[in-house]
């Protein structure tokens, strides 16, 4: 699977675009603003876009969502359906924000916990990982040890829980339950940031690594 990222929106959101190296089509997770560099990129790699996949509801991940879809005439798969209530406020989170204008959406797909998504020849489990929203969710590629974790671990950090309806313990249980047992070779794309591992992140990270959960126990 062939992965490029662009840095999105004035809050520098990776952007994922998924290309299938056998059949050349493509999925985009989390355009959240900046559609033409997303449409210009798919052109440059010459790839066939198929679906758009959606960590959460926050106006820096999904608010390109919409105009890309109709765009390229491509379903959107995701969140999870507690976070319609961010989707249905995307016009205010925009204005709030300062970004370019964004409008609500109703997902073709509302993925769930042990969902698959697929596009070309891939598939990828979706992990649904409450905490920095009650609809985050998480795209794991286990024949690439890759997983796409939006806002819910960052390298050396973890997602903000004091959003409306975020929930710090919820994060944590997230992280802890979902994402550890995969496993500490998992490389790790953020929504924000560099990658790293879930191996280097149980080992130093002050929020969510081994040492610090023991602290807490």
């Amino acid at each position: 699977m062939q992965i490029t990222v662009l840095a999105v929106t004035m809050f520098a959101q990776n952007c994922s675009i998924l290309g299938c190296e056998i059949t050349r089509e493509a999925a985009i997770v989390d355009p959240g603003g900046d559609v033409e560099r997303i449409v210009a990129q798919l052109d440059a790699l010459a790839l066939v876009p198929k679906k758009i996949f959606l960590t959460h509801g926050h106006v820096d991940h999904c608010g390109g969502a919409p105009e890309l879809a109709r765009r390229l005439k491509v379903p959107i798969e995701g969140p999870q359906e507690a976070d319609a209530f961010w989707i249905d406020h995307l016009a205010e989170a925009a204005r709030q924000f300062g970004f370019a204008p964004a409008q609500s959406f109703t997902p073709d797909r509302w993925l769930h916990d042990g969902d698959t998504v697929r596009f070309g020849r891939q598939s990828m489990q979706v992990l649904h990982c409450p905490g920095h929203t009650p609809g985050h969710v998480v795209f794991f590629h286990a024949g690439e040890r890759i997983a796409i974790v939006g806002d819910v671990l960052f390298a050396g950090s973890i997602g903000r829980t004091d959003f409306p309806r975020g929930n710090h313990a919820q994060l944590l249980a997230s992280i802890r339950n979902k994402l550890w047992p995969l496993g500490s070779d998992i490389t790790f794309l953020p929504g924000h940031g560099p990658v790293s591992t879930f191996g280097a992140e149980r080992r130093a990270n002050p929020f969510v690594g081994d040492l610090a959960l023991a602290k807490r126990a």
